[in-house]
């Protein structure tokens, strides 16, 4: 039988390239010059650190725009509030999400369902399977769901016959 699985992931070497693209910016950069302003990558985290909230502002401007820049879609990262500590210093964590979570699981399986099309599609921890008889249908479930706007960014993998 036909399958393919639908999945949310992101290369973690695109992730490592923008972060390493976007430390270069800083020390570059005019307005971040002799500052104690911070990128660091930490498995699924991107953190930010700078004296002040406008330079905390200005990280993330540059680790977004390195992240577009590599093709990473902004649906997989995450802009949790900035901490600011009493005496000004400021933090800020970018989270990256990896995998489908179970409500966008349940949204794609639905959107499926709702095309009547004759295939199966059932969720297995974060990603999800859709089977069918026939090859066409397979793909046609794959346009329909690139046409639809999701929460999550989705990718096709393991199309098999």
């Amino acid at each position: 039988m036909p399958s393919f699985d639908i999945v949310s992931q992101v290369n973690s070497m695109e992730i490592e390239n923008a972060v390493n693209q976007a430390q270069k910016e800083l020390l570059n950069r005019f307005d971040l010059k002799n500052s104690q302003a911070l990128i660091v990558l930490e498995k699924d985290e991107i953190k930010l650190s700078a004296e002040d909230q406008f330079k905390v502002k200005a990280l993330v401007d540059i680790v977004f725009g390195r992240l577009a820049k590599r093709q990473i879609s902004m649906k997989s990262v995450e802009k949790l509030e900035p901490d600011v500590s009493p005496l000004g210093h400021a933090r800020q964590v970018i989270k990256i999400k990896q995998g489908l979570e179970s409500a966008v699981a349940k949204q794609v399986t639905q959107a499926i369902r709702d095309l009547k099309i004759k295939v199966t599609s059932q969720i297995q921890g974060d990603s999800v399977r859709v089977t069918g008889k026939n090859r066409d249908d397979l793909q046609a479930v794959i346009q329909a769901l690139k046409g639809k706007d999701f929460p999550s960014a989705l990718q096709f993998q393991n199309f098999r016959e």
